[in-house]
């Protein structure tokens, strides 16, 4: 899960959402709780993983386990 923040911060940037955006879309007043979690200074809580595979349509696996990549990052 030491991967976390970097699969977010990608996913995001493919789909072209700012911080701001993707707090938005997801319910969040402030992007902030984002911004650390893509740095790696906090850890998801089982109800933001499970926001965040629904959003990009991927599985929480994915998005989990360091040795899977997101879906996207094959593509790319």
């Amino acid at each position: 899960m030491q991967r976390f923040g970097e699969k977010l911060r990608r996913l995001r940037k493919i789909h072209r959402l700012t911080l701001k955006e993707l707090a938005h879309k997801l319910g969040y007043l402030s992007y902030g709780y984002l911004s650390e979690l893509e740095a790696g200074k906090k850890l998801p809580s089982v109800h933001f993983v499970l926001d965040i595979a629904d959003f990009f349509d991927i599985t929480t696996d994915q998005l989990l386990r360091d040795e899977q990549e997101v879906a996207s990052e094959r593509g790319q």
